[in-house]
């Protein structure tokens, strides 16, 4: 699965949450909209309720690309 996909499923299922990084929290759907391309082709795994982690080409999880925080 790729970030995208993630992005995408977290919106349509409509998931009262925020995905942090180390500046700032996004809601999934300005993601969609502000990553470019290769950014949201990028192989991922969501844990859903902790984050969203990058999977490297050995398929093993790389660094986490987002915190899962609830919306308040």
């Amino acid at each position: 699965m790729n970030l995208k996909e993630i992005l995408q499923k977290i919106v349509n299922t409509s998931e009262p949450i925020l995905l942090c990084d180390n500046n700032q929290e996004w809601e999934a759907s300005a993601l969609l909209m502000e990553l470019s391309e290769p950014r949201l082709k990028v192989n991922a795994y969501h844990q859903s309720g902790m984050y969203i982690a990058e999977i490297d080409q050995r398929g093993y999880l790389g660094r986490i690309i987002y915190r899962i925080k609830p919306k308040i």
